[in-house]
């Protein structure tokens, strides 16, 4: 879109699509809205450029366009880019400016450039203002380890002018002995060169416990940079520090250090690439802002408190356009402390095997490691009026467990889980209702229902297992992203697939499966 300062929509602006070296790639108009759209455009890096009668043109470098790139740009007349001038002398160790072609702010954006073969242009990276949103949410919910229950959540995300990002979440549980979920997250970008990223997240849950300690703490700070060699290398480089132990009577602490690598070769559409990981992703398909998706999976195994890693290694290709992707990962695992969660029914289960969250009736055990190798394909598709489709096939190995007709102590049940060669498959479809403005997703994955653990654990991007049903509601429209109350509602595995039922000697019900059905909903004020 393209707005004047004011946030007026402007009609009629014509924008044009730059390549690097500022030559014309496609022009468009906006429309009545001020909209505009180019269709097809190669994946890379460009510039946009609009103009618009009585305004100073407007010109955004350094765009990483992929499929589905929104990029938004504001239009100002020579006397509000005169008001960003530096009313101070700037220091003397300051970076000089060539004055005769160039004028910044005192944050260095926007600026005002001639250009070579053009008029006098505004310069900036779609941040020029400092932008402070901030959320208010509140869900219910039931199913998930470490989260059920009513619980408030803040977020904070701040965009000062100077192309460095800060996120505040901060978690709690009313009604609870002090269960708290925070987060800290910094972004700095380092223009053509890439970004540096840091994220901090602590975890308190009082009502988890495990063999005869109880309230788990968790702590884990990942830093990472992405690195740009051009158009056509792209490395991202970092690791996780992470660290868990019981507030009382604590058998142990787990502290780890668990590093990642990927490196991508692009050519045109294609990629290839390489990705060495050791942490587990978490699979329960929480948001990024959220504490909980940063935290590493942990269990009891022996007595003692059980970080699930590994090492993990892949090769694959990829080609992506405007409207299409197809991907295929060949890789190898080799995983340590699987976890495999179970839902208590009934008598709660006693053992040293066992971190149980009595608040969800969940549990989590470990079993013994195993080694796997196979192939991820992954082809998606954008339909029209704005849906998405994703269709994916794995094939590895998953932990499988053996029925069993009489009572059967945990730690046999699980001493007896041991890796089959399994296949997946999954179905994907996302959008956005018209009129109403519904932004919905439903997928459905499915493997073998005897299996507790998933095929391929490391994929990226990996539906959850069997029905999910996603829907986002505005209930008050926002303007512009700024303002908006929204109702949303999860639910996980609706149909609750995969479940194996077990009744243990001490004359619990276990209920073991890839995961558990689970519902959440609540009520987001963006403001």
């Amino acid at each position: 879109m393209v707005r004047s300062s004011a946030g007026v929509p402007q009609i009629g602006a014509v924008v044009q699509l730059l390549r690097p070296d500022l030559s014309v790639v496609a022009s468009a108009y906006t429309n009545s809205k001020g909209h505009f759209a180019f269709a097809t455009v190669v994946p890379g890096r460009y510039a946009v450029k609009a103009m618009g009668t009585s305004f100073l043109p407007s010109l955004r470098e350094n765009i990483r366009v992929q499929a589905g790139t929104v990029v938004n740009m504001t239009l100002n007349t020579l006397y509000e880019v005169l008001q960003w001038l530096p009313a101070q002398p700037r220091s003397a160790d300051a970076q000089k400016d060539d004055w005769a072609w160039t004028l910044r702010s005192t944050a260095n954006r926007p600026l005002l450039r001639w250009l070579e073969d053009g008029p006098l242009i505004v310069v900036s990276d779609g941040r020029s203002k400092p932008k402070l949103k901030a959320r208010l949410l509140a869900t219910g919910g039931a199913g998930t380890f470490g989260e059920d229950g009513q619980r408030i959540a803040m977020e904070v995300e701040d965009t000062p002018s100077d192309s460095r990002e800060l996120l505040a979440h901060v978690d709690f549980a009313p009604g609870t002995d002090a269960s708290m979920e925070s987060l800290l997250g910094f972004r700095q970008e380092l223009g053509f060169a890439g970004s540096v990223q840091s994220v901090a997240a602590v975890s308190i849950h009082p009502e988890v416990e495990g063999g005869r300690a109880d309230g788990l703490n968790e702590a884990a700070v990942r830093t990472w940079e992405d690195i740009n060699l051009g158009d056509e290398f792209q490395i991202q480089a970092g690791g996780e520090q992470v660290v868990a132990r019981f507030a009382q009577d604590s058998p142990n602490t787990v502290a780890a250090a668990l590093p990642f690598v990927s490196v991508g070769w692009r050519k045109g559409d294609g990629m290839v690439s390489y990705r060495f990981a050791t942490a587990v992703p978490d699979t329960r398909g929480l948001a990024e802002t959220q504490a909980g998706a940063w935290m590493p999976v942990l269990a009891m195994r022996d007595g003692r408190l059980t970080l699930e890693h590994g090492v993990h290694q892949e090769i694959g290709w990829e080609r992506r356009t405007d409207d299409s992707g197809f991907a295929v990962f060949f890789y190898s695992d080799s995983l340590s402390n699987p976890v495999i969660e179970g839902m208590a029914h009934g008598r709660a289960p006693a053992g040293p095997d066992v971190l149980y969250d009595s608040s969800s009736g969940l549990l989590r055990t470990a079993a013994a490691g195993y080694f796997s190798t196979g192939v991820v394909a992954t082809a998606e598709r954008r339909l029209p009026h704005g849906n998405h489709v994703r269709v994916s096939y794995a094939n590895g190995d998953a932990l499988v467990m053996q029925a069993s007709a009489r009572p059967t102590p945990l730690n046999q049940l699980v001493s007896a889980a041991h890796p089959r060669r399994a296949q997946m498959y999954s179905l994907s479809l996302s959008g956005t209702l018209d009129g109403t403005g519904t932004r919905w997703r439903a997928s459905y994955r499915w493997q073998p229902e005897d299996t507790v653990t998933r095929v391929a654990p490391y994929a990226l991007e990996a539906d959850e297992p069997y029905l999910n049903i996603h829907l986002r509601q505005p209930v008050i429209a926002s303007h512009g992203g700024a303002r908006g109350l929204d109702a949303m509602i999860d639910v996980r595995n609706l149909l609750s697939q995969g479940e194996h039922p077990f009744v243990l000697t001490d004359g619990s019900l276990l209920v073991f499966a890839q995961d558990q059905r689970g519902v959440t909903a609540g009520l987001a004020f963006t403001f």
